[in-house]
């Protein structure tokens, strides 16, 4: 059974860092694209970050360059997103996800971690 199970969400001040991790099992993850996902109150979901499991070459969402992070570690099958200088407007339920190459959207989907970013 495939899991995807995020922790690390939390209240933190404005300019405050934190980090989010993905637990992935089930399957093998060879030649899937790993990244994060969030929606904040009232919006849609939207694309963060994303990284590919074997090079392991990234991209970000222009809101989040150079203040976000994602890394993997193949070993340990986790996927984790730095989060630095964090800004109200993070606000927002996190989604760790896994898509194939041949897939528009992802394949699976995590059930979220939520991070707020107020005073």
């Amino acid at each position: 059974q495939v899991q995807l199970v995020e922790s690390g969400g939390g209240l933190v001040q404005p300019g405050g860092s934190l980090r989010l991790s993905c637990a992935a099992s089930g399957r093998t993850w060879n030649g899937y694209i790993m990244g994060w996902f969030r929606q904040a109150p009232g919006k849609e979901r939207e694309f963060v970050a994303g990284i590919g499991w074997i090079i392991g070459d990234t991209e970000y969402t222009d809101s989040v360059k150079g203040r976000f992070t994602v890394t993997k570690d193949n070993d340990k099958n986790t996927l984790s997103l730095q989060m630095n200088n964090l800004k109200p407007e993070d606000t927002a339920v996190y989604y760790c996800a896994a898509r194939r190459p041949t897939s528009y959207q992802p394949d699976f989907w995590g059930k979220g971690t939520e991070v707020t970013v107020s005073s």
